[in-house]
């Protein structure tokens, strides 16, 4: 009985030193380059997101402006670009004519002063809205951003041109329906920009996807349902050093509070993902029945390895880009002054 108990532990601990050397990060190569922030919807007023659901009208529930740039506007992509972000996210919205408008919202009636679906609309009847109407941090009581959003829903092709040469878009499409994809395309390409060439990144519905891989082949496309796919199979079978076929030349997406769970991090799965084509975006901390989000402050970084070389998702471009690339911070002293005030205040709430 003894034998077999002593034999039984040695197995127990050569199978924990195999699986300590398999998945080992100090083993593995130090990843090579810098992280990529991912600015989401380019510089934005952040909000409130706790009880957040699909249709929840995020402008009154606002944080108290220290700036007046608005999501998906192409004042906010360029100044995000210009902070130092690696992509700029950016929603798609058709319109009733043919045009691909930048617009989060699936209707009008949360931060405009128009109502109604955003498809039902033509390009010029959504230039005549003002998309800051609706904005408020106190209930309602004021509205600070009304006016300055008047005839600034830019098209596609107007942001596309706007950007330098080294700026890169992150398409989300906010439906399933896979001619979007090609409607995109003809407008990136009406643009004069190959995604493809310029390092444009997508995502959305699968079915959608799916189409952007058929027209864009070596474009950076992705859905959130694959990478949630990757990442619990990864849980799950990647401590034999295994990575499963649902990551190879896919992205996995790994929350803040739980970079803990994934086998080899951080050298060791970033050395597995980059081996087969994968790429990581390391988001906010997840928290069960709220929306997954980016980093809001300056300190989440430190959370992150310093041999991190991968994608991370930031809401709050305008203070948290300068935090890790000082060197593109072109903010005036009252523009970091109000930052950092702003996120005194969002500390406060914390």
């Amino acid at each position: 009985m003894k034998r077999v108990l002593r034999w039984g532990l040695l197995a127990l601990a050569l199978a924990v030193l195999i699986l300590s050397v398999t998945n080992a990060s100090w083993l593995a190569p130090v990843p090579v380059g810098s992280p990529q922030l991912i600015a989401h919807r380019g510089i934005a007023q952040d909000f409130d997101r706790a009880g957040v659901e699909r249709d929840t009208c995020t402008a009154t529930r606002i944080e108290e402006p220290f700036h007046d740039y608005l999501e998906n506007t192409r004042d906010g992509v360029l100044r995000a670009d210009k902070l130092g972000a690696a992509f700029v996210e950016v929603d798609v919205a058709p319109t009733a004519d043919g045009e691909v408008m930048l617009f989060h919202d699936w209707t009008l009636d949360c931060r405009t002063d128009g109502s109604g679906p955003v498809r039902e609309a033509t390009a010029e009847e959504l230039r005549a809205l003002d998309i800051g109407y609706g904005y408020t941090a106190d209930g309602g009581e004021t509205y600070p951003l009304r006016g300055s959003g008047l005839g600034k829903m830019p098209t596609l092709v107007e942001v596309a041109r706007a950007l330098p040469p080294r700026g890169r878009l992150m398409i989300n499409f906010k439906s399933d329906d896979s001619a979007e994809a090609d409607l995109v395309a003809s407008k990136l390409a009406e643009a004069g920009r190959d995604p493809e060439v310029k390092g444009d990144a997508f995502y959305g519905a699968p079915t959608v996807i799916g189409r952007v891989r058929e027209l864009h082949p070596d474009a950076w496309a992705w859905s959130p349902a694959e990478a949630r796919t990757c990442a619990t199979e990864y849980l799950a079978l990647g401590w034999s050093g295994y990575l499963p076929s649902s990551c190879r030349g896919r992205t996995m997406v790994i929350p803040l509070n739980y970079q803990w769970l994934f086998w080899g991090w951080p050298n060791r799965l970033i050395a597995r993902m980059e081996a087969h084509g994968g790429r990581i975006i390391v988001t906010g901390p997840y928290v069960s029945g709220e929306p997954n989000t980016g980093l809001i402050l300056p300190e989440q970084f430190t959370q992150i390895p310093d041999s991190y070389n991968g994608h991370i998702w930031v809401e709050d471009t305008f203070n948290l880009a300068p935090a890790l690339y000082q060197r593109f911070d072109n903010r005036t002293r009252a523009e970091i002054e109000a930052g950092q005030a702003g996120l005194e205040r969002r500390r406060a709430r914390q």
